[in-house]
């Protein structure tokens, strides 16, 4: 107890349980989102299609840095991403197997680039997450995100919600539904990218999906799917670093199975659903353009 009391107090640790409060709360707000939208396995795709940009800018620079791996992940989501969308248009393939075809291919290209990286180790904690690593300017980079993510989705919940629920109404209404879509698609693939150190690439689709799916079991109302979503995020992920010390394991693998346990109770202690289940009911059904 002593000893965990000591790690506690050192200023590495007190960085990675704010860092994991903000990427927490940022992940599970956007889980709100991303349930409503059902972009789980796009997300799922694109987290791994992260993995040859980082390993290109480790290559090019010989340096792996936050900033580096930011700019490395997003040009290579964009390309899958865009790729994906610009195959399903000239072709008559859906964009499932599309993207399925593409982050496939982008992953087996990182796995072999990472043989010539000389950063393997390191680059192996961003992969599975590393957050007690954290310094000051990724914090700033993680509260930046997560004040982008708060103040983009409260100015324009409105028309996200009515895009999300009734799209041909949003336009009738005078949305702009393409570009509402494109900004969902902007705050889930930054919130995607906050959880880097976090959980890693591989594993942040965790980190994007449950907290809302164990507040999806108890209520409808998308206030608390958002807000509540953010909170058990925030909490689940900073309680995950603490016994991550406690029981000397990775943080990363860590929160994930913290809030994988939390989904599990979640389900069992939900009247309208495992062991007390006394009715089936409706989720929400939320129409969505790609």
């Amino acid at each position: 107890m002593d000893q965990l009391l000591q790690i506690l107090d050192m200023p590495f640790f007190k960085r990675a349980l704010l860092a994991a409060a903000l990427i927490g709360f940022t992940n599970g707000f956007v889980s709100g989102f991303v349930l409503l939208r059902r972009s789980s396995l796009v997300l799922s795709a694109l987290s791994h299609t992260m993995l040859p940009g980082i390993v290109a800018v480790v290559l090019i620079t010989g340096t792996l840095n936050q900033g580096g791996a930011f700019v490395g992940a997003l040009l290579a989501a964009l390309a899958v991403g865009l790729g994906s969308v610009m195959v399903t248009r000239k072709t008559r393939l859906p964009q499932s197997t599309a993207l399925a075809i593409f982050f496939t291919c982008a992953f087996a290209l990182g796995v072999v680039m990472l043989e010539y990286a000389e950063t393997a180790q390191n680059l192996e904690e961003w992969l599975f997450g590393s957050i007690l690593s954290v310094g000051d300017n990724d914090l700033l980079v993680f509260f930046g995100i997560a004040f982008f993510t708060l103040i983009a989705s409260t100015l324009f919940m409105r028309p996200i919600l009515l895009t999300l629920f009734e799209p041909n109404v949003a336009a009738v209404q005078g949305v702009y539904v393409r570009g509402v879509n494109y900004l969902l698609y902007a705050m889930m693939i930054v919130a995607l990218m906050a959880s880097f150190q976090a959980v890693g690439s591989v594993l942040s689709i965790g980190l994007m999906v449950v907290p809302g799916a164990i507040v999806s079991l108890f209520t409808n109302n998308t206030r608390w799917l958002f807000w509540g979503g953010g909170a058990i995020g925030s909490i689940g992920s900073v309680a995950a670093v603490v016994l991550s010390v406690i029981f000397n394991i990775p943080t990363g693998p860590a929160i994930v199975l913290v809030l994988g346990a939390l989904f599990a109770v979640a389900y069992f202690v939900n009247p309208n659903s495992g062991l007390f289940s006394r009715a089936q009911e409706q989720p929400l059904q939320p129409k969505h353009q790609l």
